[in-house]
């Protein structure tokens, strides 16, 4: 009598082994990771990528028996590429004592399924504890990039909620002071925001739903205020509320500023998680636009030897997670310490295709005023928000006088108008260049 064969078995030598030539691969059913490595020069990088994969797949430190070759068969990840810079071919050099490689991981799709946290946990768990190494990206087969929705409305959404036609970038404010004022404050602040021209008034992430200044209550007053703005300008204002919030509580949240007229809604993605977020956008009753949030954004990302490299942080995780939009560091000019490669990279990440998920509308954000505005213009387009708070708040001649200020400028670069020139006839410009001169340089 023949044995039936086991199909967990394996087929051939090679297909329970830790490693492999990216030709034997099923890149489709293989998230591919890709990271940076600094060790010593000894080191063989072929084994030491072995060992990792094995960590994060099917074994641990020792042999374990319950690690068959018919498990690691189909669960086992493989080093696909193991790529040293320089790469030295005959000897390394006797002065050279660390080396850097780029080492490519192929993690079978079958151990993550449609869970980002599984993913972060298969491709950069335990490992994120190895020293000066760095995770740089992810690469999605089509069956697992289509078990996501990604945004629900994306770039061309805010547009429609708003009730507008593409064609020039959209202006975004956050209400400053950050956190501490009652609601009276900043309900005048949102009208002096909305009358000037403000496409989006966002709360801070510093403030959500405080016993101070209630969430559902800034919902009501503000959307009381947006009408009337709307009868006075024809222009609407979306209001992004801040649901960040202890989970589950941040759900009822969210659905009782949905309740109370809420047209669009912030949270806080990394600190809350990004699967939160990610249930807000799939959830049918909250069908306003979502605006994803940095905060810790740098804890992942900022050490050049640690952690997940940026443009996965804030593009690739925000957009698989449903962010409509979502805020980022800007790189040219302004408070934010952001390499401008890699931001043109998040955005890349953010707005070309990918699988079938809608775009995320890019914001950036952090010191802005309309010196700024052309060349962020220049980087990235229309299809875009810029955001700024002080730059509004803090105009000599006030908030309404701030946000005029940054659609002035948005008119002047979108009819090709040098912004010295614009601001001869437009006082609340020429104001703002007055105080803060021809291009912001600040730093923190």
């Amino acid at each position: 009598m023949s044995k039936e064969k086991n199909v967990c078995e394996p087929i051939d030598l090679y297909s329970d082994k830790p490693i492999a030539i990216p030709e034997a691969i099923d890149m489709e059913n293989h998230v591919i990771a890709t990271y940076w490595i600094q060790a010593d020069r000894g080191m063989d990088m072929s084994i030491i990528g072995q060992v990792l994969a094995v960590e994060q797949t099917t074994g641990t430190w020792t042999p374990v028996p319950g690690e068959t070759p018919a498990i690691r068969c189909k669960h086992v990840a493989k080093v696909i590429g193991v790529y040293e810079a320089p790469y030295y071919e005959y000897a390394v050099p006797a002065d050279v004592t660390t080396r850097q490689y780029i080492l490519q991981i192929a993690f079978p799709s079958i151990n993550v399924e449609d869970q980002l946290p599984m993913m972060l946990t298969a491709v950069i768990g335990n490992i994120s504890m190895v020293p000066n190494f760095k995770l740089l990206d992810i690469r999605l087969p089509k069956a697992t990039l289509d078990q996501y929705n990604g945004p629900k409305f994306g770039i061309d959404g805010w547009w429609k909620a708003l009730g507008l036609q593409k064609g020039r970038p959209l202006l975004n404010n956050m209400i400053k002071p950050c956190s501490g004022y009652p609601l009276e404050v900043g309900a005048e602040l949102f009208r002096q925001a909305a009358l000037g021209g403000c496409d989006v008034i966002k709360d801070d992430e510093l403030i959500a739903n405080m016993r101070y200044n209630d969430a559902v209550e800034r919902v009501k007053t503000y959307m009381k205020i947006e009408k009337e703005v709307f009868e006075e300008t024809g222009e609407h204002t979306l209001y992004t509320v801040n649901v960040t919030d202890r989970l589950p509580r941040m759900f009822d949240l969210a659905k009782r500023c949905i309740d109370a007229g809420a047209n669009a809604m912030m949270v806080n993605y990394l600190a809350v998680g990004p699967e939160a977020m990610r249930a807000l956008a799939d959830d049918p009753n909250i069908n306003v636009p979502i605006l994803a949030h940095m905060d810790v954004a740098g804890a992942y990302y900022m050490s050049p030897n640690q952690g997940i490299a940026s443009p996965v942080v804030f593009g690739k995780f925000s957009r698989l997670c449903g962010a409509d939009s979502i805020v980022l560091p800007f790189s040219m000019g302004g408070k934010a310490f952001y390499m401008h490669d890699r931001f043109m990279a998040t955005c890349r990440n953010l707005t070309y295709p990918m699988g079938n998920l809608k775009p995320t509308m890019p914001m950036p954000s952090g010191g802005i005023t309309p010196q700024n505005v052309n060349d962020i213009m220049n980087a990235l387009g229309r299809d875009i928000m810029i955001g700024s708070g002080g730059g509004v708040h803090a105009h000599p001649m006030g908030p309404r006088a701030g946000a005029r200020a940054l659609r002035q400028a948005i008119d002047a670069s979108m009819q090709c108008i040098k912004l010295e020139d614009y601001a001869k006839d437009h006082e609340e410009l020429g104001r703002a260049i007055g105080t803060w001169g021809k291009k912001t340089d600040f730093k923190l």
